[in-house]
């Protein structure tokens, strides 16, 4: 199963007419995990915060931030990667080093740091495939917490610790941790795009599971 951003991934238009595909996909469907929150979390935050994550398609990534309760706001983007300004057919390319990132404001006096790790790392993604989320494949769709402050680093490699002594999960997480160095937000027709999109194949199958799941094992952090 594979995306494209210009027509809804299932849809084939043929001679005007269009048709639905059927769609078959190797990988089962992942459940959420369940974690426990973290044992170090930020303190004396005050004021809008940043906190930045890749987690394959940014399309349900994105959509899951936006509905916890204390984000303001959620920006599909690019991070990690060389090329200044990058466009979606390059990063897609897998050429410029770039991930699919989501970048997320929050009121860290509603939603602590940690508690958006804990959402990251159990209904947005699955934090132990490497280079790989679902059908997507390449390093574009890897799996990277990008810390603007020497606090969230501390945070989050605690936390990441904290969930491979529990052994939370069958395999080590493979999530990487570095500095976010520069933030590009994506093209405007990815932004808010399960909202705008929810029929389409892709999304239905991938991404609004994640909402159910949000709702599911964490429903006090859950806006509708």
């Amino acid at each position: 199963m594979t995306r494209d951003s210009n027509r809804r991934p299932g849809l084939l238009t043929l001679a005007g007419a269009t048709l639905m595909l059927t769609f078959t996909c190797a990988c089962a469907r992942e459940t959420a995990v369940p974690l426990p929150d973290p044992a170090r979390d930020e303190s004396g935050a005050r004021g809008e915060q940043t906190a930045v994550f890749a987690g394959g398609c940014f399309w349900g990534v994105e959509a899951v931030f936006r509905h916890v309760k204390g984000v303001h706001s959620a920006v599909s983007g690019y991070a990690g990667g060389t090329t200044v300004a990058p466009s979606y057919e390059e990063v897609s390319s897998g050429s410029t080093g770039h991930a699919e990132t989501v970048s997320v404001k929050y009121d860290p006096a509603v939603v602590s740091y940690g508690q958006l790790l804990k959402v990251f790392m159990s209904v947005a993604h699955n934090p132990t495939e490497l280079n790989r989320q679902g059908p997507d494949h390449g390093t574009q769709y890897r799996s990277v917490i990008f810390y603007t402050t020497a606090e969230q680093q501390l945070v989050a490699q605690a936390y990441i610790a904290q969930l491979n002594s529990g052994h939370v999960y069958p395999a080590p997480i493979v999530t990487q941790l570095v500095p976010l160095s520069r933030f590009y937000p994506a093209e405007g027709y990815h932004q808010d795009y399960l909202a705008h999109h929810p029929d389409n194949p892709y999304v239905a199958y991938n991404d609004l599971p994640k909402l159910d799941e949000l709702k599911r094992l964490y429903p006090d952090r859950y806006r509708p």
